[in-house]
């Protein structure tokens, strides 16, 4: 009798448990198949919306829409190169800015700052990053365009104006709006969001690499290019192409300083425009149904597929390296 017990116990304690595991399991693989597709679903949606209400912009101007740097509601006339030019040279130069900044920043958090520091300032980072944008916005027309007006470009138009290739970047009339003070505006706007992706990427970094590059006698710059880079590089692609998409996409903060103007230049002082800010103006003076609401979806059309090529060409460099990596 002992021994049948012995055998019986378990298997009535098991039973319950196992049957809940089969009820379950599959609950769980239905719901979390369910949020995968709806995301997809919801991206599909939205790309129809676009496409659909962007075709007869499309259909209109042919690809000249996408090498027309016109924008005149008067004649009906209207081109994406002037706001898309604008939103990758800002992207571009914001990055720029960026980048560097939140590197450095992240691996001195996790690396070289005490720890009482690099808690503070990193909670510093967490509020920075939470900031709405329009406040940036504001705070750029305020504060950064009057600098840019009355110090930055005529300093730099002192230093490079008569400098063959430069004076072309510096030219124009000291509006303080531009290219290089909406530039400024992002960087400072995804800095903080690239920072606390870096800053977790390298803290989830395993101890004993850095350990064991500095058991080597390798120095910290050593130690930070040769380990801490290959490891962590695709956190740091994500973190990159995390702070672009949120560049791209800004627009309130943008629309302040940019300077409103669809024109093409190489003067980084220049007034221009991204997608984002010019829809953002010109979306509630579209009537339904109008050539220029169509345009304006195009647009959004195309920062859309603007953002999916930059994803994937930046995984196909991470797929690159690797392979590089493994082969050598």
């Amino acid at each position: 009798m002992d021994v049948s017990a012995r055998q019986t116990l378990p298997a009535t304690q098991e039973g319950p448990l196992v049957a809940r595991n089969r009820t379950g399991d599959p609950a769980f693989r239905i719901l979390a198949s369910a949020t995968g597709i709806g995301v997809l679903v919801i991206m599909g949606a939205i790309i129809a919306v676009m496409a659909r209400g962007g075709w007869r912009a499309f259909a209109t101007f042919g690809p000249g829409f996408l090498i027309s740097d016109v924008w005149n509601p008067v004649t009906q006339h209207f081109g994406a190169a002037a706001p898309v030019f604008g939103t990758l040279v800002s992207t571009a130069l914001a990055l720029l800015l960026a980048v560097p900044l939140a590197f450095g920043t992240a691996f001195w958090l996790t690396a070289l700052a005490p720890p009482a520091a690099a808690s503070a300032i990193g909670m510093a980072v967490q509020l920075l990053a939470a900031v709405p944008s329009i406040i940036f916005g504001m705070w750029g027309f305020f504060v950064i365009v009057p600098l840019v007006a009355h110090y930055v470009q005529p300093t730099a138009r002192h230093l490079f104006g008569h400098v063959p290739g430069l004076s072309a970047l510096v030219a124009g009339a000291p509006f303080g709006t531009g290219l290089l003070t909406a530039a400024f505006i992002l960087a400072v706007m995804i800095t903080p969001s690239i920072t606390a992706v870096m800053r977790d990427v390298f803290a989830s970094m395993p101890t004993v690499l850095r350990e064991s590059g500095f058991g080597l006698g390798a120095t910290r710059w050593e130690v930070m290019r040769n380990v801490v880079l290959p490891w962590s590089r695709q956190g740091m692609v994500g973190a990159v192409v995390l702070g672009m998409g949120r560049a791209m996409g800004e627009t309130m903060a943008v629309t302040f300083v940019i300077g409103d103007s669809n024109h093409i230049g190489w003067s980084l002082f220049a007034p221009a425009n991204t997608i984002a800010s010019l829809i953002a103006l010109e979306f509630p003076e579209s009537p339904a149904g109008s050539l220029k609401l169509a345009s304006l979806l195009a647009l959004g059309a195309i920062l859309m597929a603007i953002s999916f090529i930059t994803l994937w060409f930046s995984r196909w460099l991470l797929a690159r390296g690797d392979k590089a990596g493994r082969s050598a």
